[in-house]
């Protein structure tokens, strides 16, 4: 329990200083958050467009069911904007300019330094705004979730998270190996693309292979549609099934990205060797 309490006053230190950082820009930092802001509202509004056309997408999606999936698509996205993508982001350039040396150095753990050490407060305005249409599609639902699934919710949200963080520090440490690896690290953007749609229009020939992969051996179709399905529509054995295999895809997803992420400590050679 101390430790524990050691890394979360560290992680308020930089939640601080990140914070600090935000305010000594201000209007860099209001602009930051009104460009977030526009682009979820203009995501939103093509869907209210889609939905004057039709009743539902895929099997069951309703307007106000599908408002529940992009508000879980934008909480878990604001999270992994907020506070593990500028530090990711940051990892392959810490090991071409032997700035890693230094955080190996420090007295904790190295995967929490470089994963944690920033964060991007205008991110989460995103976070905010899916909040309210989360409550406003939910007010207007024809299905009230119970207090267990409501209770389960945050959990599934924080799969969400540890699923794409796993797979974004996964390919990171690729650097160490490749020195460079932008192609790879954009595979990150364009497989999580997946995860911004239902698994219900995963059809036929070709979306039935994607679904399978995007569920079973990369499962970034979890990520949201887990957290989405149970609040949004009534329980089902296939929910279940999907909300067992989520967890287990979140213990599978964390122990293979921290031990890629070992392994490519132990490969690295600082900027003196």
């Amino acid at each position: 329990m101390s430790q524990l309490n050691r890394y979360l006053r560290v992680l308020g230190v930089f939640a601080r200083n990140s914070l600090i950082r935000s305010m000594m820009f201000r209007a860099n930092f209001i602009l930051e958050s009104i460009s977030n802001l526009a682009w979820v509202v203009l995501n939103l509004g093509l869907y209210v467009l889609l939905f004057s056309y039709t009743r539902q997408i895929g099997s069951g999606w309703t307007e106000y069911r599908y408002f529940v999936f992009l508000a879980t698509l934008q909480l878990i996205n604001s999270l992994v904007e907020a506070f593990l993508m500028p530090n990711v982001e940051e990892f392959s350039e810490l090991v071409r300019s032997g700035d890693l040396d230094f955080a190996l150095l420090k007295p904790i753990d190295t995967q929490f330094l470089v994963s944690l050490a920033k964060i991007d407060w205008s991110a989460l305005s995103n976070f905010i705004f899916a909040g309210c249409l989360l409550v406003f599609a939910l007010v207007h639902l024809d299905y009230l979730p119970s207090l267990g699934v409501a209770l389960l919710y945050p959990l599934y949200i924080a799969c969400g998270v540890v699923i794409l963080y796993s797979l974004m520090i996964a390919l990171a440490a690729t650097t160490v190996w490749l020195g460079r690896n932008q192609s790879i690290y954009d595979f990150w953007f364009y497989i999580t693309n997946f995860s911004r749609y239902p698994m219900e229009i995963f059809t036929g020939p070709m979306g039935a292979p994607l679904k399978f992969i995007c569920t079973f051996l990369i499962p970034v179709l979890v990520v949201v549609n887990v957290p989405a399905r149970i609040l949004a529509k009534p329980l089902t054995a296939e929910s279940w099934q999907l909300a067992v295999f989520a967890l287990l895809a979140t213990v599978v997803s964390l122990a293979a990205g921290r031990w890629l992420f070992n392994r490519s400590i132990q490969s690295y050679r600082s900027a003196s060797s």
